[in-house]
């Protein structure tokens, strides 16, 4: 109590989800608080840093999560108090937290406080009335871009609209316990939002624009579209039929697959970060200062994401003129973005200040973490390695960027192998999300916490793979790249197979990938694995535009051509001509070759060789396996990675497939064999993701 006004706090660590036991004692103080003829006002805050980031996602799934009162139950009785209820809004209000708020009859916030309607992002849409109350508080046209989006704005680009009666700079609640005296002083009937109306000038001529516009976007993703009908709803039903239309709507996409995708990979990136027996509790070492090894592309990337970050970094490279150039990358893509409007000029000056180049690997003694990012060679990085654990200082957590090499045997080359572990960027460093935490046979609690804790700080989605070669995303994909290569042996073009896995959602086919990745990257692995693996069949197709120095978008020639200045990907006569020769001297008779097929084997190809590297303890979970795909691999996520799209398609369906293949292309029989584990499990009528 607050005289005669009372607050009421949503206290929910970690951000006040809106679970049924909150939910349950809101509507019992609002009851309470109307019942009590010494209160004449509400006013619902948040305890701690934030208002409410909305549902509790621990709840999703469970009972719990419909049970009743549900948040929608909530709202009707918050907007039908006979006393003014006030929501006093700091931090994040977001989802059901600002379904919450758009049901009080007043809002006051601060002006730095962040709201957002993100169902989208989950595939679904806003199911508590969002779509029908937003419109009336801050116009049909942005209502729409905001729900459409699912993006985040400060209260303070809202100031202009309804949304808030006030923005303070300091924390609301006492703003919005004196809005709340007023309003009680007045005595005028509640103000809902349900009592506005949703209008648009040209409504049918709006909504006929926008559900084309969003479905040209949505690329087959239902709930982009269903939340442009649900705001249409807004504007042209009554209110309560306006919240029926939201609510069946919300009901039909949460069974969909697509939401059930977004929602596997959701829940799948925030368990990628617990690591089985390595407690919460595991002491990290602090990391203030980082050394990166080599200047190269990769190594400039590296040293940017950890400038972004704060993080003060000694970039070494032997060899002055590589060492101005990675310097010169790293300007040049600030200047990039100052260009773009991404960054201010004095920003540019700060983050460069955080890269101190040097040509002495003296200067890493001080260095808390030490990235190797040389030459993707093994006695090359051994030795790199050597001179870090001589100069290194004790406790320092020494790091290889490696994409496939054996991370133990560069730990043997120290004296500290449990302060030994990969961390596996994917280029550009700075940009792409997923980083693969590697750890080593000897690699200790402690060091593995530490990498997990700078990932987090630095903006990567970590996954912990263990030792083999490519770890958990090159050592699947080369099997993705071999059926690609092989179905142009048989008679698809490029062309074809690249147009088959983008219509299934890939980012990019595999061609225009190997392209942009650098076709000598690949060439150089295989040489190798020729010579590891003779068993395993390969195609040569690909070894032979290498030998032609077509080595993709970087030399104007791979699996495609492309002109100066440009990376579209144009198919080349060339290519054809040099499939069709390779063809003739194998004795190949090219067939026509469908979708249907392409597509199975290459993402079957990544599901058997996922289940075996589960079957081998190198991922966790298959989650993990998903969330590699999703963030590192442009796999489509509505459909949630490729191990929930083999459950969805049904393990049993799975097997019989790949048991097809094993008997087509005995050559391959051995890799189309289903894994131990999905065998097992389609004939329990399991799935990975159990």
């Amino acid at each position: 109590m607050h005289g005669d006004v009372v607050v009421i706090r949503l206290d929910n660590p970690p951000v006040n989800g809106l679970g049924h036991a909150l939910r349950s004692a809101v509507l019992a103080g609002v009851d309470a608080a109307n019942e009590d003829a010494g209160v004449r006002a509400i006013v619902i805050a948040g305890a701690g840093k934030l208002f409410s980031a909305g549902a509790d996602v621990r709840e999703f799934g469970t009972p719990a999560s419909a049970a009743e009162p549900t948040l929608g139950t909530v709202i009707r009785v918050l907007e039908a108090s006979a006393k003014p209820v006030v929501a006093a809004i700091h931090g994040t209000c977001m989802g059901g937290g600002l379904e919450l708020a758009l049901g009080c009859h007043h809002r006051v916030a601060r002006r730095d406080a962040q709201v957002a309607l993100p169902e989208v992002k989950l595939g679904l849409i806003p199911g508590a009335g969002g779509t029908q109350r937003l419109p009336r508080a801050i116009g049909v046209e942005r209502a729409l871009g905001m729900i459409v989006s699912g993006a985040t704005f400060a209260a303070a680009n809202l100031a202009d609209t309804a949304l808030f009666d006030a923005l303070v700079d300091g924390d609301p609640l006492d703003a919005a316990i004196a809005l709340a005296r007023r309003v009680a002083d007045a005595r005028g009937a509640p103000r809902r939002l349900r009592d506005v109306a949703a209008t648009h000038p040209n409504a049918e001529a709006f909504f006929r624009f926008a559900r084309t516009n969003v479905a040209a976007a949505a690329k087959g993703l239902p709930a982009p579209v269903a939340c442009v009908d649900a705001v249409a709803a807004s504007v042209s039903l009554r209110f309560d039929d306006g919240m029926r239309f939201e609510r069946r709507t919300f009901l039909d996409l949460m069974a969909s697959p697509q939401s059930r995708a977004l929602r596997h990979a959701f829940f799948a990136e925030r368990a990628a970060a617990r690591i089985a027996d390595v407690p919460g509790s595991t002491t990290a070492r602090p990391v203030e200062r980082v050394a990166v090894i080599g200047a190269g592309t990769m190594g400039a990337g590296i040293a940017t994401a950890f400038a972004d970050a704060g993080i003060e970094v000694v970039l070494v490279d032997a060899e002055p003129k590589a060492l101005e150039r990675g310097v010169a990358a790293i300007r040049a893509g600030y200047e990039g973005a100052v260009r773009k409007g991404r960054l201010a000029e004095a920003e540019v000056a700060r983050r460069m200040a955080r890269v101190v180049p040097t040509l002495s690997l003296d200067d890493i003694a001080t260095a808390d973490l030490v990235v190797e990012a040389v030459f993707e060679d093994m006695a090359v990085k051994r030795a790199v390695f050597a001179g870090i654990d001589r100069v290194a200082k004790p406790g320092a957590i020494l790091a290889t960027n490696t994409s496939t090499l054996d991370v133990d045997a560069l730990a043997r080359s120290t004296s500290r192998p449990r302060d030994v572990l990969g961390l596996h960027f994917f280029s550009p460093a700075h940009v792409m999300r997923l980083l693969e935490v590697v750890r080593g046979a000897a690699t200790s609690p402690e060091a593995l916490a530490t990498a997990m804790k700078v990932a987090k700080r630095i903006g990567k989605t970590a996954v912990v793979s263990g030792v083999c070669d490519g770890f958990i995303g090159n050592r699947m994909v080369e099997h993705y790249l071999r059926q690609a290569t092989f179905l142009v042996e048989e008679g698809a073009s490029p062309a074809e197979v690249d147009a088959a896995l983008e219509r299934f959602g890939m980012a990019m086919g595999p061609f225009r990938m190997s392209d942009l990745a650098g076709l000598d990257v690949g060439w150089r692995i295989r040489q190798r694995r020729y010579a590891e693996r003779p068993q395993v069949p390969w195609s040569r197709v690909g070894d032979r535009l290498c030998e032609l120095g077509r080595f993709g978008q970087k030399t104007g020639a791979g699996w495609y051509r492309y002109e100066p200045g440009r990376r579209d990907a144009l198919p080349d006569p060339a290519v054809d001509a040099l499939v069709a020769a390779f063809r003739h001297e194998r004795g190949i008779v090219a067939r026509r070759i469908g979708d249907d097929e392409i597509v199975d084997r290459a993402i079957l190809a990544l599901v058997n060789e996922g289940a075996r590297i589960l079957d081998d303890g190198i991922a966790q979970r298959a989650s993990d396996i998903d969330v590699v795909y999703l963030t590192g691999y442009g796999f489509p996520r509505h459909r949630g990675g490729p191990m929930l799209h083999a459950d969805t398609v049904g393990l049993f369906n799975v097997a019989r497939r790949l048991r097809e293949f094993a008997s087509r292309f005995v050559d391959d029989r051995a890799f189309w064999t289903p894994a131990p584990r999905l065998a097992r499990l389609a004939a329990e009528g399991g799935t990975f993701n159990g």
